[in-house]
């Protein structure tokens, strides 16, 4: 039996800064509480057929501290955590100003530290005064004697917002999007601290999922791995605890089988945040890792079947490279531009990443696309193909008189396995370019596919390009 839901009310003696906090008292607040969501699905019922709309996952850049805006398939708002207090929420309403969201249907803290729930005060009045309201705010029930916190309580009582005290096997009403809480559990972990206690969330949107940890550290970790299993896993991973070394264990990476992860962290970070401990297991894992100091606020919108990456900034994602690129400040108003695909073909999926930083520049699609010719397709990689995945390539050469420019074309498999060449990539008259499986810094006359698992089939296949107006220039099979 599923937990029911709570309805917290802001007690009259607010919590003073420097005192001990509780776990806010549970009755009924004056505004009518929200429907009673449904009770929480299994990894069984997760949704089969492709779903209408798409889900956009926004991380946006708050420096060292995080902040989640989720709009779903019907345009309901899911906005986790709201960044430091030092800033006091200056950077998300800036960004929710910026995009005309106007209301938030769910507002979760994932815990009562100071640089998660900065800016709660402010969104809520804000959306209150000026926007359409927060239809509930979801907390793990944990005080914390900050003025931060009591700030944010001030503002639920003074707005009169629906509070829910939430726990592992709640169901969030999130409408399209299957969302579980898998944390904290009833009763909490026997440690001390918010992060250890706080809200954990999963959720899938057709054969795409994502999970979201909040500051889980080890402990915490623990109890997911051991109560959870394989049914952790999901496409999209944000690093627990801005990337920290007490969380993103391997054993719980193991389970979750992300294509990608987010860090939310400055890039000065007092704390060393991301730790090289963490990044050496992403690159273990061949992991693609988008950085909000470095590529800024990192956007990620899903139709079920297939994720764009989009981020301010074009930056390594190599974990083990991703301190090379440039700082982008918080609040900076660059718009995203597309980065990344990952592609779900047969339950499985496939990641693009395009780390290339060429500025050449080239003529507009090339003269004669017609010119790229498939001269060899070297399948069957030395030894195991999966311990050897820059040793399976396709090399491509351009016969013609004049520079293709390669931007945006895409090479692709019989199955649907998409790559996705990077802007500023040109091939010079006689030139050739090679195209790894795996990962690797791009140059001049080598690509990195930057999969996981091999894409060119030892026993044929079809190999299919096409220019950035989906326009095929070269399909050729091979056995």
């Amino acid at each position: 039996m599923h937990r029911s839901w709570h309805t917290a009310l802001v007690v009259a003696v607010v919590v003073l800064a420097g005192c001990t906090g509780g776990t806010p008292g549970v009755t009924d607040v004056g505004k009518s509480p929200a429907p009673s969501p449904s009770s929480t699905a299994t990894s069984a019922q997760t949704q089969q057929t492709a779903p209408e709309g798409t889900m956009e996952i926004h991380f946006i850049n708050v420096g060292q501290s995080a902040s989640t805006l989720i709009i779903g398939p019907t345009g309901e708002t899911m906005l986790i955590d709201t960044g430091d207090f030092r800033t006091d929420g200056k950077h998300v309403l800036s960004y929710l100003k910026e995009h005309d969201i106007g209301r938030i249907d769910h507002l979760v803290v994932t815990h009562n530290d100071a640089d998660h729930i900065g800016g709660n005060a402010a969104v809520i009045e804000y959306l209150e005064t000026e926007g359409e309201g927060v239809g509930a705010v979801y907390d793990p029930g944990i005080a914390a004697s900050t003025q931060t916190y009591e700030a944010y309580l001030d503002a639920v009582e003074e707005y009169d917002v629906t509070l829910y005290e939430v726990r592992e096997g709640d169901d969030l009403p999130f409408e399209g999007v299957d969302t579980r809480v898998l944390g904290p559990p009833d009763p909490y972990l026997d440690v001390d601290g918010r992060n250890e206690n706080g809200i954990v969330l999963h959720l899938t949107f057709g054969q795409t999922s994502f999970l979201h940890t909040g500051d889980a550290e080890e402990r915490q970790e623990e109890y997911l791995v051991e109560e959870y299993g394989e049914s952790l896993d999901a496409t999209i991973f944000k690093a627990g605890h801005h990337g920290s070394d007490s969380s993103s264990s391997s054993e719980l990476l193991d389970l979750v089988s992300p294509e990608v992860a987010v860090v939310s962290s400055a890039y000065d970070s007092q704390y060393g945040h991301p730790h090289e401990v963490v990044l050496e297991r992403f690159a273990e894992r061949s992991l693609p890792t988008y950085w909000t100091a470095t590529h800024g606020t990192v956007v990620m919108e899903t139709n079920g079947s297939a994720v764009t990456v989009k981020t301010q900034a074009q930056a390594p994602t190599d974990p083990l490279a991703i301190r090379d690129g440039d700082p982008i400040e918080p609040g900076t108003t660059t718009p995203v531009e597309q980065r990344a695909v990952i592609t779900a073909a047969g339950g499985s999926v496939q990641t693009v990443t395009p780390t290339a930083t060429a500025t050449s520049t080239a003529t507009d699609g090339g003269s004669d696309p017609g010119a790229l010719e498939l001269v060899e397709v070297h399948a069957d990689a030395e030894g195991d193909d999966r311990d050897n995945l820059n040793d399976e390539y396709v090399v491509f050469e351009n016969t013609g008189d004049t520079e293709l420019d390669l931007s945006g074309w895409t090479i692709e498999d019989a199955a649907d396995h998409v790559y996705t060449v990077p802007d500023g990539t040109t091939l010079e008259p006689g030139a050739q370019i090679t195209v790894h499986t795996g990962s690797g810094s791009d140059t001049a006359t080598d690509l990195y596919w930057g999969a996981s698992a091999p894409v060119w089939n030892n026993g044929g296949d079809t190999v299919t390009v096409r220019t950035d107006d989906e326009t095929i220039v070269l399909q050729e099979e091979y056995n």
